[in-house]
């Protein structure tokens, strides 16, 4: 019998490399270098879609074996993209923007696998309302997680769930990062079943 491909994550993100940790997958992670950049006129779903495919695309034709999973995501303020907010400043212009509104955080995940000649992308959307934020909550908030790598400013896995007031989504992990109910679609559809293929014992 055919042993299955090699799994790859392609992500700097400890987040995601986390959640995809939960499936019990042996992976490896590679970073991808992909230009980041907005398209001009681009929407945020798009923007996620397209990110995604290129940071597995990226990896896939360095390991083109491998299946290899990438992910992105973008928050969607009424059709305005917020990325990675970098520093504090700009996170306290996020979480102003963002407080007692609703947000779409646009998370997509791709898959491929170039041998296979397999490339497909799924977008799993979160629905967020955020509470009414003043001052001393959003700077007592960013001095203590500081999550200016998080789309959004906030960490919705730990103290940043207490930024919020709803979150509705049919694929509860995409908010972290990466939804892992999406992820598991394309990767039977690439030929790695996680039920079956799932090696890792219990932490």
């Amino acid at each position: 019998m055919l042993s299955a491909p090699a799994l790859i994550l392609a992500s700097t993100s400890p987040y995601r490399r986390e959640l995809l940790d939960r499936l019990r997958l042996p992976f490896t992670v590679v970073p991808p270098l992909t230009d980041e950049t907005p398209l001009p006129s681009e929407s945020p779903a798009a923007m996620a879609l397209r990110l995604a495919m290129a940071k597995a695309q990226a990896v896939a034709a360095l390991h083109p074996n491998a299946v290899v999973i990438g992910s992105d995501q973008v928050a969607d303020v009424d059709g305005q993209a917020l990325g990675k907010p970098g520093s504090h400043a700009r996170a306290v212009a996020q979480l102003q923007l963002l407080s007692g509104r609703r947000v779409v955080f646009q998370t997509a995940v791709a898959v491929v696998c170039a041998d296979q000649g397999f490339a497909q992308a799924l977008l799993a959307p979160v629905e967020v309302t955020f509470r009414t934020l003043d001052e001393a909550e959003i700077q007592h908030y960013l001095q203590l997680e500081q999550p200016y790598d998080c789309a959004g400013s906030a960490k919705c896995e730990t103290l940043g769930i207490a930024l919020l007031s709803r979150i509705a989504s049919d694929d509860p992990t995409a908010l972290v990062g990466l939804p892992l109910i999406r992820t598991c679609e394309l990767l039977r559809q690439a030929g790695i079943n996680p039920l079956m293929a799932s090696t890792k014992g219990h932490p």
